[in-house]
């Protein structure tokens, strides 16, 4: 099923190892290709010809031992690997990998690597629910890694929790997922606008609003997944920009995002607004502090442009989809946005849902088309929310 492809598995240390083994056994009665990196820990547990039998491939250990190929090994092994899957992964790994430390041979490869990756964390359960194993778990989500998440149950250790390495069935069942990841959007441009806009009233104090840019970020990382050039066009967030964008643009004011848009423009050929800009912004900045007084204060607020209108204006045969967050009359104004801002098709959602608003991770829409179709989704994690969105486009692509 998979006879071209190659999956490069990470095996750090920790009793868990063995059940890689079931893991590549899996994977090749698939086809796969299977190399072995181990760090000098896993190699404690289980010795490296146990590995090498299954996988029928030699197993990298140390990075200055002598090399069994002219290739520089690290280098080739990231270019050959379809996934990179990390398991067992152990809290150290988990920690190099967020913080960018690539000290032996796996950690360096996974760094060079453009592939999928997906981690299988195991450890006790104190360890995994340790707020900085947390941080950088999340971390590595944020920049697009993928997980299996452990089970709970009797550790190695005697504790009772989470932090059992998943099932080899379940492992291969993911692999086997991000093996199929359609490559749908190669050689597509997409932009992607996301997160707030602030509009600043004076050097301390400006106008904003509750986005926190996820539902943006997914979707730029799953149109990488789809093989996509992506530009990120970001206002202030704290996420983690995926990895492999094209470009990204930080931008503060509506202003600046529709520079970055127009400057973008031309090499794109899509460009998705999911970003939540700012309609206003003060007529009048105070380059100094505005100082508290015994009257109320007034702040004039002039129009910002509206960034999909001009871009509907100009678009010809590109691609633009809108976004409509609305607490009242969903239908009625996200189709009255299609038609005056000449959009392909717009995302609505409910934002007095629970699940869909602002800073969650998950979102409940409904897609109307220029033709008026309207089609309702369940309550889905934004990376699913991202792919349905991502699939639509692909279908006006092939137009």
């Amino acid at each position: 099923m998979f006879k071209d492809k190659t999956v490069v598995i990470g095996v750090s240390g920790g009793i868990a190892v063995y059940k890689t083994l079931d893991v590549i056994s899996r994977l090749k009665k698939l086809g796969v290709n299977v190399n072995v990196i181990m760090t000098k820990s896993a190699t404690e547990f289980v010795t490296p010809l146990s590995f090498q039998s299954l996988s029928q491939n030699y197993v990298v250990c140390d990075m200055f031992e002598d090399p069994k190929t002219w290739d520089v090994e690290h280098i080739s092994l990231a270019k050959k690997a379809a996934v990179f899957l990390i398991a067992p992964a152990t809290a150290n790994v988990i920690g190099k990998m967020a913080n960018g430390i690539a000290d032996d041979m796996l950690t360096t490869t996974v760094m060079a690597t453009k592939a999928k990756v997906l981690i299988a964390p195991a450890m006790n359960t104190n360890m995994y629910e340790n707020p900085v194993v947390q941080r950088n778990i999340n971390t590595l989500k944020e920049l697009g890694y993928n997980f299996v998440e452990p089970e709970s149950g009797r550790l190695a250790c005697g504790d009772i929790g989470r932090g059992k390495l998943a099932t080899p069935e379940t492992i291969v069942d993911e692999v086997v997922k991000l093996l199929s990841t359609k490559q749908d959007l190669k050689g597509k441009s997409i932009i992607i606008t996301a997160g707030p806009t602030m509009e600043s009233i004076d050097p301390v104090r400006f106008i904003s609003n509750r986005s926190s840019g996820k539902m943006g970020y997914a979707i730029a990382s799953q149109a990488i997944n789809r093989g996509a050039d992506v530009t990120l066009i970001s206002g202030p967030t704290n996420l983690t920009p995926p990895q492999n964008l094209k470009k990204l643009v930080r931008i503060e004011s509506a202003k600046d995002m529709y520079d970055a848009v127009i400057e973008n423009f031309d090499e794109n050929q899509v460009i998705i607004k999911s970003a939540a800009v700012a309609d206003y912004k003060p007529k009048d900045y105070s380059d100094k502090k505005i100082k508290k007084s015994n009257d109320d204060l007034s702040i004039e607020l002039d129009r910002n442009k509206d960034i999909a209108y001009e871009i509907g204006k100009i678009k010809k045969d590109k691609i633009l989809v809108g976004f409509a967050a609305e607490t009242n009359d969903l239908i009625e104004n996200a189709k009255g946005k299609v038609q005056k801002k000449n959009l392909d098709f717009i995302v609505a959602n409910d934002l007095t849902k629970e699940g869909a608003g602002f800073g969650v991770d998950t979102n409940i829409v409904k897609i109307i088309d220029k033709q008026g179709n309207i089609t309702e989704y369940p309550k889905m994690k934004k990376e699913e929310v991202a792919n349905v969105i991502l699939d639509k486009i692909t279908m006006l692509l092939k137009r």
